[in-house]
C-alpha cells in the first residue's frame, strides 16, 4: 500500500470514528477516572432484626436485595420505611463531579421502591431517589425517567455535578433525565431496596452487578 493510501485509509477511518460518535454518543464515564472499590466499602444495611443472609446475597457476582413492606427499619431508634441496602462508604463527597456505574435487575411485581439513591441534601435527606413503580423508572414518585425495565438488566449511570447543582440520568448508555439537586450535603451513593412511603409492594427484590464509582 502506497503511503498516500495508507494516509487516505487511517483519514478514513478517523472520519468513521467521529460520525459513528456524533451517531451514538459519547459514553457517559469518557472523562471520568475510576475510583477503586474494596468489597469493605460496601456497607449493607437490613432489617435490624433479620439476619444479613435472610435478606442479602453475593454470589458470582450478583448483589442481591429483598426486602418485605412489614420489615423493622434499619436500627430500632429509626422511624423509616424498611430497607435492604448497600451504602458506598468511604467516598462521600461534597463538591466536585461524581458518578455512580451499575447493571440492574428488577423482577416484576417489585413496585413502590427506591433502587439507587444519592444520600445528602441541604433541606431533606436525599437528593436523588430513583424509584421503580410498576416496571417504570421514577424520580421519587414524580417525573418518569425510563419505562419497561421488569425482568432484564439495565445499565444505569448517574452523574452529579455539585458545583452546578446537576444531576443526570442515564439507561444503558442514553441520557434520560436531567434535574437540579438538593443542595449541597454528606453525599455518597446507595442502590438496593428501600420501600416508598405508600405504594410498596409486598415483596421488593433488586440485582446488581459491577458496582462502580467515577469521579473528575
Amino acid at each position: 500500500m502506497s503511503k498516500s493510501c495508507h494516509y487516505s485509509f487511517l483519514l478514513l477511518l478517523v472520519i468513521c470514528s467521529m460520525k459513528c460518535h456524533q451517531i451514538f454518543g459519547a459514553d457517559p464515564t469518557d472523562g471520568f477516572t475510576e475510583v477503586a472499590l474494596a468489597e469493605e466499602n460496601f456497607v449493607l444495611q437490613k432489617p435490624y432484626n433479620e439476619p444479613l443472609g435472610t435478606r442479602y446475597s453475593y454470589k458470582d457476582g450478583v448483589r442481591s436485595f429483598w426486602v418485605y413492606n412489614h420489615d423493622k427499619p434499619f436500627k430500632s431508634s429509626s422511624g423509616t420505611r424498611p430497607r435492604t441496602e448497600v451504602r458506598i462508604k468511604g467516598h462521600d463527597y461534597s463538591s466536585g463531579i461524581w458518578q455512580f456505574e451499575g447493571y440492574a435487575y428488577v423482577p416484576k411485581g417489585t413496585s413502590g421502591v427506591t433502587i439507587m439513591q444519592i444520600h445528602g441534601a441541604s433541606e431533606g435527606a436525599t437528593t436523588l431517589q430513583l424509584r421503580i413503580y410498576n416496571g417504570d423508572m421514577k424520580y421519587y414518585k414524580f417525573n418518569v425517567v425510563a419505562t419497561d425495565l421488569y425482568d432484564k438488566w439495565f445499565r444505569l449511570n448517574v452523574i452529579h455535578d455539585v458545583g452546578n447543582g446537576k444531576i443526570t440520568v442515564f439507561i444503558d448508555g442514553e441520557q434520560k433525565f436531567v434535574v437540579n439537586d438538593q443542595g449541597p450535603g454528606d453525599l455518597y451513593f446507595k442502590c438496593g431496596v428501600y420501600a416508598a412511603p405508600a405504594g410498596s409492594s409486598n415483596y421488593m427484590d433488586s440485582r446488581w452487578r459491577d458496582i462502580k464509582l467515577y469521579k473528575k
